[in-house]
């Protein structure tokens, strides 16, 4: 059966204490509604749907970075999360599927679980789960797996709060009934609002078939506050740890490793203590990231050593075997296969040839206050120590220079370039001349 998401995007989240959208607060470094969207599309929707609202222009902003062909469409007024959900049905209009309406503040539902929220053949199916502490959520009331009914707390006696089964506000119905249930809200409750929960009783009364699917508490946990986004963030790591570690990855330190959403690492790579992935970061199998490296918007091939203490930014493409040692930073550059870089270095919008040499101290300059420049260096070339590459700038293959060199003309394959001052030696000048700093120093000392 086709599928379709409508994730509800549209609140403010006045408990944030923050100007911007709830959904767009992140963990693992990427927004709460991006983790929502990406288990969503796993299941290879015909039609995803987001409901924004307050924030609306970030909100789109945001979910075109990490989804382009989602939908955007407004509420206006936040009257509840079935108003919400009516919003979005006219982008529906023709569809014949199932519906899963998501929570852009709910990170955490796994694609398994939506599977079997979409395989339930029920008019109406609610994701539940067992909650340690019911407090303020909806109650499931429930006769094994088939549900009477949902109950919102405010709504709730005593007796239908005592229920452990709790409502994740998930909820899977086929399209063409979900748009007949949801013309069928009332906000005739305690909070003047129009629930989707609502259509389960409605469906109920119809003769129709409402079911559960329960899933882990952890998997429902939306978030409202800060100390919940703390906590949303810490399960995120642990998880992704977890993964890494089951998938064949070697962390010394693992609790000190932090993840970035879609940070992808092959089988034998080695991370050491205190890395950190920023978005888009792929690493292949062999690789070893030791201790202190930021890792963003980069690859690193096959056998490639990178840090310590080394930042690679977007656009950083590294060969094979490439070596990338302590302090040094490449960004929006292309090291080919072997390329050594071995300390304190800055590669900047650069193209490196294989097994070439960098040494330490060395700079692409690359802007020159308006515009980036490239510099372009062959194959087997030895660039020495704190050499300044002013781009746009070649270096040709099996080239070298100079060590303290500034390089603004192109250098020809199998050249040495050398740029210096002339050197010039004064005898005995140095004890004259410490001679006379120390005599001003012990006068401004007695004079004191």
């Amino acid at each position: 059966m086709a599928i379709a998401l409508i994730t509800l995007a549209a609140g403010q989240g006045t408990r944030m204490k923050s100007d911007l959208p709830k959904v767009l607060h992140q963990v693992g470094r990427a927004p709460l509604v991006a983790h929502a969207l990406a288990a969503g599309r796993a299941l290879e929707p015909e039609t995803v749907i987001v409901v924004a609202g307050h924030g609306a222009d970030k909100v789109k902003k945001a979910v075109a970075k990490v989804d382009p062909e989602a939908q955007i469409v407004l509420q206006e007024e936040q009257l509840g999360t079935g108003h919400a959900v009516a919003q979005a049905l006219p982008a529906l209009d023709g569809f014949d599927g199932r519906v899963i309406v998501l929570y852009g503040d709910t990170p955490f539902i796994r694609p398994e679980t939506l599977e079997r929220l979409a395989a339930s053949d029920a008019a109406v199916t609610v994701l539940g789960f067992e909650a340690a502490d019911p407090g303020r959520y909806g109650r499931l009331v429930a006769q094994g797996d088939t549900l009477d009914r949902i109950v919102e707390f405010k709504d709730a006696t005593d007796d239908e709060r005592a229920i452990t089964l709790c409502n994740s506000g998930v909820i899977a119905c086929d399209a063409v009934l979900l748009t007949e249930l949801v013309a069928g809200l009332s906000n005739e409750n305690a909070s003047g609002e129009y629930y989707l929960t609502d259509i389960v009783e409605a469906a109920r009364k119809k003769g129709l078939t409402a079911q559960v699917v329960t899933c882990d508490e952890a998997e429902t946990l939306g978030i409202n506050t800060r100390a919940e986004l703390a906590r949303a963030e810490a399960l995120f790591q642990e998880r992704m740890r977890a993964e890494a570690m089951e998938n064949g990855v070697t962390m010394v330190e693992p609790t000190s490793v932090w993840f970035a959403l879609d940070t992808y690492i092959s089988r034998d790579v080695v991370l050491g203590p205190n890395v950190v992935f920023g978005p888009d970061v792929t690493i292949e199998s062999g690789a070893v990231i030791e201790a202190f490296c930021h890792l963003e918007g980069c690859h690193i091939s096959r056998g490639a050593t990178i840090g310590p203490f080394a930042r690679l930014r977007p656009g950083a493409e590294l060969a094979e075997d490439v070596h990338i040692g302590n302090f040094v930073e490449v960004k929006n550059a292309i090291l080919a296969e072997g390329v050594k870089v071995g300390h304190l270095t800055y590669l900047g919008d650069a193209d490196i040839g294989e097994h070439t040499n960098i040494g330490a101290g060395t700079v692409t300059c690359n802007y020159d206050g308006v515009m980036k420049h490239r510099t372009t260096i062959g194959a087997n070339a030895f660039i020495g120590s704190d050499t300044m590459l002013v781009a746009p700038v070649t270096v040709g293959d099996g080239a070298l220079t100079g060590s303290g060199s500034v390089i603004s003309k192109d250098v020809p394959a199998e050249a040495i370039a050398i740029e210096r001052s002339e050197q010039v030696n004064r005898p005995g000048l140095a004890t004259k001349l410490f001679a006379k700093l120390r005599a001003e120093k012990a006068r401004r000392m007695k004079k004191d």
